[in-house]
């Protein structure tokens, strides 16, 4: 009778630790974007540093992230969403994938191609304006 209740026991907290395991680990690694924003808020103004990245996204990826960074639908995500926050994508993850491309992970739009003609420093202008997007509209 015994070996029962200590099997039960350890069944219950086996069970309850797996759903706390499943709980914690339930990130932003498993959030699929598959719609576009249809509302970027912007800054009233910009930094120096930011307006030119914005004239760098216009010219090179505003054909597939839309404008203002807001998505095209079947075509790529919006930027300005809680996936890319800096501490889920900090960075040089735009470096990579702008330089490599990256294959679909967050999104249902296909695989990112490398972009050409951008320098790291038109990326990190780039990255300047995207970040300024993501604070006016709430994404730190």
């Amino acid at each position: 009778m015994k070996s029962v209740t200590v099997f039960k026991v350890l069944a219950i907290t086996f069970g309850l630790a797996c759903a706390l395991w499943l709980f914690v680990n339930n990130s932003a690694d498993d959030i699929i974007i598959e719609t576009v924003s249809t509302n970027v808020l912007l800054p009233d103004t910009l930094s120096k540093n930011a307006q030119i990245g914005k004239l760098a996204f216009e010219a090179k990826c505003t054909s597939c992230h839309g404008t203002n960074a807001a998505g095209r639908d079947g075509v790529a995500p919006p930027l300005v969403h809680i996936i890319y926050e800096s501490n889920h994508h900090g960075d040089e993850s735009f470096q990579r994938a702008v330089a490599m491309g990256v294959q679909a992970h967050h999104w249902s739009f296909g695989n990112m191609p490398a972009v050409e003609g951008l320098t790291r420093g038109d990326v990190k202008m780039i990255i300047k304006y995207i970040r300024e997007l993501q604070r006016e509209n709430g994404i730190n």
